[in-house]
């Protein structure tokens, strides 16, 4: 799959082997077709997207990408801070507060947010990762305002209703959906292991979105007053309205609701690409599981990187359908494995690049691992095969097109883009980008991430079981 975006817990990944891991109205003038246009290249059509942009005077940045038949809108808000942001013993903390803005504002009481835009048909929901935290709505064309004026209040009246007894709640929340999602789940610790070996003390990513019990346990009212305060305000955020809207009047919408709210000046934090390497080597966990998994972890070009879509093609290329080359040797030739998946993260400091194994009952984690790393250096001696190459580019036209042509998707790639990028304009660059992908970037890249120094290994066995 094309990384456009990714989830609040982790990654997308290909194959299914496992996943390494959210007032008053107006009317709205409907676009034309032209507003979503087409270009030709390499004698394929190509999708085009009208972009407007302008800045508040308070310093949100309001992207509109008018287009579409149906009478729908999405109004997607993107806050640049996410759990690389968080100091130490504060992990866990952005996730947390993500969930404390759905608690309620000052005009907007606790649970009336979901009630409001369901009533009005319409669907929402939030996610934190590494580099970011997004809330997003999308409703009929009409409700737009209802969408911008509950974005506006917890973005300028979220402090006079938080209250201990709100975080006290989304703690035991946050802490509880730790435990179902990673502790009590099968393979649940596998990433959060692989990445205390991919990164040293202190690095941003070395820990996972969710956090850990001991720092959630620590954080007080004071500490969400300050997140909200240095993080929350307009100059670092991007507001994105994205359907069937004239942009002039989703302009003077944004304006009418978020223009009053004052400037908090510049975040703190330094985002710097943070390349420093961990140790590596290979981890055994013990598990409640009836099957082996391999994860490997490897480090690979950032999201802003010119070399991350070759990244992905690779990992599309090693994993995405029967055809795919660990696919092919492991599940249908070798016969060791149940399925294989990968996947390239798209994060702004230094990227990473999954590989994960779930083997047949009985088939020892080494030999998933031995047969795993046959197949990658024959990759990295002998370079990609230009019908595998070609195979890949198409998939990932496809799901680019099958994520550009839903509203909801559309305005979450366009985030995004503009906020781990700095470059909205991604969105009429990504396919080129992809279709210009030649065998020696993908073996330049195969080289320099799955040789240089090897993958970082965690092995899930069933407990008991040291294999």
């Amino acid at each position: 799959m094309a990384c456009l975006e990714r989830p609040g817990g982790g990654g997308y990944v290909r194959g299914g082997a496992g996943r390494p891991d959210n007032p008053a109205r107006t009317g709205f003038g409907v676009t034309r077709r032209e507003d979503a246009g087409v270009a030709q290249g390499n004698g394929r059509q190509t999708p085009r997207f009208r972009i407007e942009r302008r800045t508040l005077d308070n310093g949100l940045r309001v992207l509109v990408q008018p287009g579409g038949e149906a009478p729908l809108v999405a109004a997607h808000m993107m806050y640049d801070v996410g759990s690389a942001d968080e100091p130490a013993g504060r992990r866990g903390f952005a996730h947390l507060f993500e969930h404390l803005l759905f608690e309620g504002s000052e005009h907007v009481a606790k649970g009336e947010h979901f009630r409001l835009v369901q009533a009005a048909g319409g669907t929402l929901n939030g996610t934190t990762w590494f580099d970011r935290t997004n809330y997003w709505e999308t409703v009929p064309v009409g409700e737009l305002e209802l969408a911008l004026w509950l974005e506006s209040d917890r973005m300028g009246w979220f402090l006079p209703a938080l209250t201990q007894e709100k975080l006290d709640n989304q703690r035991d929340v946050v802490k509880n959906e730790r435990r179902q999602s990673y502790e009590n789940r099968p393979y649940g610790l596998a990433v959060e292991t692989a990445l205390a070996r991919l990164f040293p003390a202190g690095h941003p990513y070395r820990h996972p979105t969710i956090g850990f019990m001991e720092d959630l346990d620590a954080a007080t009212l004071t500490d969400a007053r300050d997140w909200f305060e240095t993080w929350y305000g307009p100059e670092n955020a991007t507001l994105v309205i994205a359907g069937a809207v004239a942009p002039d009047a989703a302009f003077a919408a944004a304006d009418r609701w978020f223009g009053a709210i004052p400037s908090r000046g510049a975040p703190r934090g330094d985002r710097a690409a943070a390349t420093a390497r961990g140790e590596g080597g290979v981890v055994t966990i013990g598990d409640r599981v009836s099957a082996a998994r391999v994860y490997l972890a490897c480090h690979a070009p950032a999201f802003p990187d010119p070399a991350f879509e070759a990244a992905d093609v690779l990992s599309s290329l090693l994993a995405e359908g029967r055809s795919s080359r660990l696919h092919h040797d492991l599940v249908h030739e070798r016969r060791i494995a149940a399925g294989v998946g990968a996947s390239a993260w798209p994060l702004r400091r230094t990227g990473l690049v999954w590989i994960v194994v779930t083997g047949l009952s009985g088939v020892p984690a080494s030999e998933l691992d031995g047969a795993t790393r046959e197949v990658l250096d024959r990759l990295v001696r002998e370079g990609p095969r230009e019908f595998e190459l070609e195979g890949a580019r198409n998939r990932a036209r496809r799901q680019l097109v099958l994520q550009l042509d839903s509203v909801t998707q559309r305005a979450d790639a366009l985030a995004h883009a503009a906020v781990l990028r700095g470059d909205p304009d991604y969105l009429n660059e990504v396919f080129a980008r992809y279709d210009a992908v030649s065998a020696d970037d993908v073996a330049r890249v195969s080289h320099d991430i799955l040789a240089a120094g090897g993958p970082a290994a965690v092995h899930v066995v069933p407990e008991g079981d040291g294999r």
